[in-house]
């Protein structure tokens, strides 16, 4: 059993090697109010952005594909995915954040997942 998880069959597996995958990273990957953390969210559809402190539990900023602006926007979820990472950074940038340490929530650091890691640097988030 994989962190108290019963194996089963089909896309549960998946869900439980996400779930694994994720405690691994949140083991090494803490935010602080210096350097808080950038966390992706991933789903079928969307794709949100939050910058949180973990020492006191807050969300600083936070974006995502769901957002009357992003949600009209025609193109391939890539390329949301990189205009929710532009946006999470400059609303960090306006709350006081210029560092973050990046948290990928279990997913693999590729697509849409390393589209919004790509879009907030290039708005000028350091991690």
């Amino acid at each position: 059993m994989a962190y108290g998880h019963k194996i089963a069959k089909g896309n549960a597996k998946k869900s439980v090697a996400l779930k694994r995958r994720h405690i691994r990273v949140r083991k090494r990957v803490n935010g602080t109010e210096e350097r808080p953390r950038l966390v992706v969210t991933r789903s079928n559809r969307h794709m949100v952005a939050q910058i949180v402190n973990d020492k006191l539990g807050h969300t600083v900023a936070s974006a995502s594909t769901m957002e009357a602006t992003l949600r009209s926007a025609d193109g391939k979820k890539v390329d949301l995915s990189r205009e929710v990472g532009k946006l999470v950074a400059e609303r960090a940038k306006a709350a006081g954040v210029a560092t973050v340490v990046f948290d990928r929530g279990g997913n693999k650091y590729h697509g849409r997942v390393a589209a919004v890691a790509e879009g907030a640097r290039d708005a000028g988030l350091d991690f």
